[in-house]
């Protein structure tokens, strides 16, 4: 596989780096058939598999109507992936369509459903805040860390990489001031295709298959298919890509748990389209 041109910062880091040795690409198919047989339904998905984060598949009927509980040890990410339903917060109401990202932050009172005769799928990320977190958060935009985070993902702000195409679509649906050391986004291509080999060692990092994703995964020797509706962990400190076969499509969310704050330097990588 041959490595697209990239930046004299990204260089510095693949080629400083040690690659790990070979090794498997820990993923996970969500059973997207669940259906209204149960009001409820919770799945752990890649138990253990980064330290502090933990991620749940979740699926309600419109009987249920979820009461979001604040947790004062964790930060909460919810990422809806199918299904439609309503969102009410401070006497508001939002519509929850596929791709939608809430965090809740302070928010105390915020309840969500899914419409009738739907079943809505989410995937709930926590992620455990430290007391280094907690000095740090201090520094963010305020309404940044009070205010509930709602967004669209085709509604979010759009970047460039030089690891990817100029035919990529990428677009940052959570940037990294609301959590710390946290940042999400998607991209979106049409094969053939790639997201260049790198390596992020300050970084651990877990992909989500989106909607007709049909991409391949590559971590060193190690490659998987990486199917809709899948979560994968990419294997610490290895150089990974993502390709995807003509007439193909690759698009995925992508979630960045950096080991401290100075690795946040990595997203001065991305940058924003005028």
């Amino acid at each position: 596989m041959k490595l697209k041109s990239i930046s004299p910062y990204l260089t510095a880091i693949l080629f400083s780096s040690t690659a790990l040795s070979a090794q498997e690409i820990p993923i996970k198919n969500l059973d997207m058939s669940l259906a209204a047989t149960k009001k409820e339904q919770s799945t752990p998905v890649l138990i253990n598999e980064i330290e502090g984060v933990s991620t749940e598949h979740i699926t309600i009927n419109s009987d249920v109507t979820k009461k979001v509980k604040i947790d004062k040890k964790h930060k909460t990410i919810y990422l809806f992936i199918k299904g439609y339903g309503e969102l009410t917060s401070e006497g508001k109401t939002y519509d929850i369509v596929p791709e939608t990202i809430m965090l809740p932050n302070n928010v105390k009172h915020i309840t969500f459903k899914a419409n009738k005769d739907e079943v809505l799928h989410y995937l709930k990320i926590s992620v455990h805040q430290t007391e280094l977190d907690r000095e740090y958060i201090k520094t963010f935009p305020k309404e940044n860390t009070e205010n509930m985070y709602f967004a669209k993902f085709t509604d979010c702000e759009s970047y460039t990489e030089p690891i990817k195409s100029p035919q990529t679509t990428s677009r940052t649906i959570l940037p990294n001031k609301y959590i710390p050391r946290v940042a999400m986004g998607t991209v979106k291509t049409i094969g053939p295709d790639a997201v260049g080999a790198h390596v992020h060692a300050m970084l651990e990092q877990l992909f989500l298959g989106l909607d007709n994703n049909q991409a391949i995964v590559h971590a060193d020797e190690a490659q998987v298919d990486f199917p809709p509706y899948s979560l994968l962990h990419i294997p610490l400190g290895s150089s990974h890509s993502v390709s995807v076969n003509a007439n193909q499509e690759l698009y995925y969310v992508w979630m960045d748990f950096f080991l401290d704050k100075d690795g946040e330097k990595w997203l001065e990588t991305h940058n924003k389209e005028e």
